[in-house]
């Protein structure tokens, strides 16, 4: 078990958009979660990388688990420290920021401090460069473009950016939000290649997403939400079969 949420309830003011909410994600898996706007997909993905209260949302009840460890109420920087990466809705680059230095920006809470405290950390530049190898192994356009500024990317390589920065931190769990929005259909059948990849190299994955045929087509298990709490959960050739999904999200009658 890598992450486990437990009877979540979460408020934004006087306004409860989730209740009891339980869902986990073991070791290697890809775990998807679908459902229509407003259902309080983004609000778990929120809770569970640390920004939630940032945006005005607080857990009213229940508990996080990762790798058994209760994470509720610790900051995003001591959650990154522990092996969850966001890549946030909406790609949010340094735009004027080369792609290079977007990447560096990505070990910036890692290595607390920059080059210069390196040794201190017992940390050597070489494996900032090693990291930055693997990332732009996996997307070669971002070593053709790495002095480039980031605002001048495509968006679908401004994806691919964000994905690459999150990787920099080496996760044990990488969590992504609507990585498809906003791409045009070439970039998405990529950027969901890349994180099959990504998985098989053995990073697992929490992907909250609208397009829900991709999302089911990458992940092995899936939690469906309606308005404030799961409906429905399952593998993925259970997901797929199911009528219920056909209709509603995949468009099949």
């Amino acid at each position: 078990m890598l992450l486990e949420a437990k009877n979540l309830a979460i408020c934004y003011g006087a306004v409860k958009v989730l209740e009891n909410v339980s869902f986990k994600i073991m070791e290697g898996e890809i775990v998807a979660m679908i459902g229509p706007n407003g259902a309080g997909k983004s609000t778990v993905l929120k809770a569970v990388s640390g920004i939630l209260g940032a945006t005005g949302g607080i857990i009213e009840n229940g508990e996080i688990f990762f790798e058994g460890k209760s994470i509720k109420g610790l900051r995003t920087d001591e959650l990154v420290k522990k092996g969850l990466s966001l890549v946030p809705e909406g790609r949010h680059v340094f735009p004027t920021m080369t792609v290079w230095e977007n990447l560096e920006m990505g070990a910036f809470t890692v290595f607390s401090g920059w080059f210069n405290r390196l040794k201190k950390l017992g940390i050597e530049e070489r494996d900032i460069k090693s990291r930055l190898e693997k990332v732009c192994d996996l997307f070669p356009i971002l070593k053709n473009r790495k002095n480039q500024k980031a605002g001048t990317l495509s968006s679908g390589e401004q994806q691919m950016l964000t994905i690459g920065r999150a990787l920099m931190l080496r996760p044990k769990l990488l969590l992504l939000d609507e990585p498809s929005l906003g791409l045009s259909p070439n970039y998405i059948e990529i950027v969901f290649e890349k994180l099959v990849d990504i998985n098989n190299s053995g990073t697992s994955i929490m992907l909250v997403e609208q397009n829900s045929q991709m999302a089911l087509e990458v992940c092995h298990r899936g939690y469906v939400f309606e308005i404030g709490s799961i409906a429905l959960e399952g593998e993925k050739k259970y997901l797929i079969k199911n009528e219920m999904i056909k209709k509603v999200f995949l468009g099949i009658n």
